[in-house]
């Protein structure tokens, strides 16, 4: 693109799930957008984040033409497993919750997908286009000055959505917003390896030295992570410890055998709850990461953003349809909804399967006490299996056609 575009009804800040979702709605019902993004294309479609998509998120891509690679390459999962005591226990979703399901389908592969759907249609992305400042807001026609390859350009939009995540620009540019947080004692290190997976579902483990988790990317490729310290480093962690440690904590009675191979990835992730309110101010509107973050025991990350981002659709395509502001108005207080949802959710699950760093005897009961009763159940199992493929997506059935 010679001349990056001056004027349009929505810019999008982030190419993130959040940006780039909101882009292809909003563009599927004639709404004008540019996606602004501060990193290259490669970076942005090797990001390692999230791999399990709920049941609204499924359906929201695939309604809009955005699923037919993840319905030939994702994996449906009807369940999750629980470990602990040594001891296997399965959480049907479909019989809980009425066919629901999960996706395994990394966040790297919507990503791709997503970009990819945007520039077959010739809609812009700036790559290399880092946001600035954002003004305006409080008028009806802000702006956002950006940098790219070495030059400052201006935006001017409607309204913009600040999709850039923790880190960006956009909730720093939010006024008088209040903040809640809580840091959690643990990191996750998170490997991926080339190995297929042990299991045909998730592996959720709890166990005295700490959390473990059992995932996949593909049939082909594991996702795995230990509970470790927050101050943990990953030198400290050779290849042949990780498979020991892992094994140890998937172990159950009767035997089970983790299978190894070449691990390609290693990373060290805190734990960390964190929500802005409102998550709007005149036309400025967050979503995804820019407003709220879970920890990723409950796998609600990109499943919120894609929550968050269906709904502003919903009430920016009825704004500019009708010129009823009810829905823009009303976004932060319905966003918040969910998002409050999701974050206790991720909390029980977090609470739930972590080993404190106290190692405290009560504190242990009290958790082998919850997951058993999740176990045996059909109450506790329902309302952990409804959290988890995700509640009705809000603005779904307004933003399809």
């Amino acid at each position: 693109m010679q001349n990056p575009p001056t004027r349009t009804q929505v810019a999008i800040i982030g190419a993130g799930p959040a940006g780039l979702l909101l882009a292809h709605l909003l563009h599927r019902r004639g709404i004008d957008t540019v996606v602004l993004e501060s990193r290259d294309r490669s970076y942005v479609e090797r990001r390692q984040r999230a791999g399990i998509l709920e049941q609204g998120t499924v359906d929201i891509l695939r309604a809009t033409g955005a699923g037919r690679r993840m319905d030939r390459q994702g994996l449906r999962h009807d369940g999750i497993e629980l470990r602990f005591g040594g001891e296997s226990h399965r959480i049907d979703f479909p019989s809980l919750t009425g066919g629901r399901s999960v996706m395994v389908y990394a966040q790297t592969e919507v990503v791709k997908d997503l970009i990819g759907l945007r520039l077959d249609e010739d809609q812009p992305i700036l790559f290399e286009a880092e946001a600035l400042e954002i003004s305006g807001i409080d008028g009806d026609s802000p702006q956002v000055r950006y940098r790219r390859r070495g030059q400052e350009h201006t935006l001017a939009c409607d309204v913009v959505a600040a999709c850039d995540g923790f880190h960006g620009i956009g909730r720093r540019s939010l006024p008088g917003a209040d903040t809640f947080e809580r840091v959690y004692p643990f990191s996750w290190l998170g490997v991926l390896a080339d190995v297929p997976p042990s299991c045909e579902e998730l592996i959720y483990a709890h166990h005295p030295e700490g959390f473990a988790l059992h995932s996949m990317r593909s049939p082909e490729v594991s996702r795995l992570y230990l509970q470790v310290s927050p101050d943990e480093r990953l030198e400290n962690w050779s290849d042949a410890r990780i498979w020991d440690e892992l094994a140890n904590r998937f172990a159950v009675d009767g035997g089970w055998e983790l299978g190894t191979g070449p691990i390609t990835d290693k990373s060290i992730t805190p734990m960390r709850s964190f929500v802005t309110e409102p998550m709007r101010h005149g036309r400025l509107f967050l979503a995804g990461d820019a407003a709220h973050i879970v920890p990723p025991t409950g796998a609600k990350g990109l499943n919120l953003a894609a929550a968050d981002v269906t709904l502003l659709a919903a009430a920016l395509l009825r704004w500019y349809r009708t010129g009823d502001e009810g829905g823009l108005d009303s976004y932060s207080a319905d966003a918040l909804r969910r998002v409050w949802r999701a974050e206790h959710f991720s909390y029980l699950m977090t609470s739930m399967l972590h080993a404190q760093p106290s190692r405290d005897p009560f504190e242990l009961r009290l958790q082998l006490a919850q997951l058993h009763y999740t176990a045996t159940s059909a109450a506790a199992a329902t309302s952990l299996a409804e959290n988890y493929v995700g509640l009705p997506l809000p603005g779904a059935e307004d933003i399809v056609e």
